[in-house]
């Protein structure tokens, strides 16, 4: 049997994790965190309870006593997560954790230690974990994100809203390395047709200087 539709704002669920760090009893992992001052090992959980009958057991996949599933969708007894929504979840274990999208769509870098697009297999940037730090922008952690990362050229991730946040802001720069975050060529075309229009005063218009683009390192003389 399914209980009826339970869990909060960040997952469908069956049952609540019982926290093993304070004892006290919340929907997932997220919200625990939100109100504590400190972080659930999610890994170290050893109870829940049933959402439908309030029995506290051992994880497991349902209900001992009423034989409701918890998670009807996805069951991870590993990272202990459950979901009535299927996300095309899977475990990683090079990630040590869960992650959703489908795993026939990703591959786990192990340099970089964290799953990535199939897509960017043979050409992404590899950066030794480069998910096993903060977001530069909102300085909230990459790796275990409900938020997914954004993957620039330069291989510095950052979570996908932040860098929507950054274009709609008018910031098109990696906040770690300078580089651009988008192709560029079209403005720098502008900026080259702006330039050529306004003419230097005449004290000026023979002054050179080096300069390195931030984006190629390559040096010239404007």
């Amino acid at each position: 049997p399914h209980a009826r539709m339970e869990g909060c704002e960040h997952y469908e669920r069956n049952c609540t994790l019982v926290a093993p760090c304070c004892s006290k009893v919340y929907p997932c992992r997220v919200c625990h965190n939100a109100e504590e001052n400190h972080e659930i090992d999610r890994h170290a959980v050893k109870e829940v309870e049933c959402t439908k009958c309030k029995t506290r057991q051992p994880v497991g996949k349902k209900c001992r006593n009423c034989d409701v599933v918890f998670g009807s969708a996805y069951f991870c007894e590993i990272c202990r997560f459950f979901d009535n929504k299927d996300k095309g979840q899977f475990h990683c274990i090079g990630c040590g954790i869960c992650r959703a999208g489908g795993k026939d769509n990703f591959f786990h870098c192990d340099h970089c230690g964290l799953c990535l697009p199939k897509t960017l297999q043979s050409t992404h940037k590899c950066i030794e974990k480069a998910s096993r730090s903060n977001c530069p922008v909102c300085m909230e952690d990459l790796h275990a994100s409900r938020d997914p990362c954004h993957i620039p050229n330069c291989g510095h991730l950052l979570h996908s809203p932040c860098f929507r946040s950054m274009l709609q802001n008018g910031s098109y720069r990696c906040p770690t390395c300078g580089k651009a975050l988008v192709d560029m060529e079209d403005n720098w075309r502008h900026l080259d047709e702006e330039i050529s229009r306004t003419p230097m005063p005449d004290e000026y218009k023979d002054v050179k200087t080096k300069i390195i683009c931030k984006d190629c390192n390559k040096e010239s003389t404007e």
